[in-house]
């Protein structure tokens, strides 16, 4: 499981060395190919490539009409490009994608699981102050069994 920050610099050419805690555990289960994208343009979604065929996998079982799976392919594949990290650990981030998430410089790398969130690290700061974890986060949480 990726779990955790990471705190890494995005250098001059565009590229993140995936930090260690992060890359033994992805070169163990799922290797080193990996689809980038994102949703919003705000953050990088790095995933191992196995994982994001296994999204795509069920997305193809959706009617091909699906408002929502529309949505979602339309901001996957605009952002969106497969990679392979170099014997460094680094992955290139999409031009598009850099400029649009602002990564330069310090970023936060998160585990999230089965994919790694990377966000310029000033932007997540102000997004964690913008949305506090409320009453009603802990609530659905403890709803949710957790």
């Amino acid at each position: 499981m990726l779990r955790g920050n990471a705190p890494a610099t995005i250098d001059e050419k565009g590229r993140l060395k995936i930090p260690s805690n992060f890359r033994a555990h992805i070169d163990e289960s799922w290797g080193s190919d990996f689809y980038i994208t994102s949703l919003s343009g705000e953050s990088v979604l790095i995933y191992p490539l196995p994982v994001w065929q296994e999204i795509e996998e069920r997305l193809a079982k959706l009617p091909s009409l699906n408002p929502t799976k529309k949505k979602f392919l339309d901001r996957t594949n605009y952002y969106g490009q497969v990679t392979t990290a170099d014997k460094s650990g680094r992955v290139l981030i999409p031009p598009l994608l850099r400029e649009s998430a602002q990564m330069v410089g310090e970023v936060a790398v998160l585990g999230y699981l089965d994919h790694l969130d990377v966000w310029n690290h000033k932007q997540f700061l102000g997004r964690i102050k913008e949305h506090e974890f409320s009453e009603d986060d802990k609530e659905t949480l403890s709803k949710l069994g957790i």
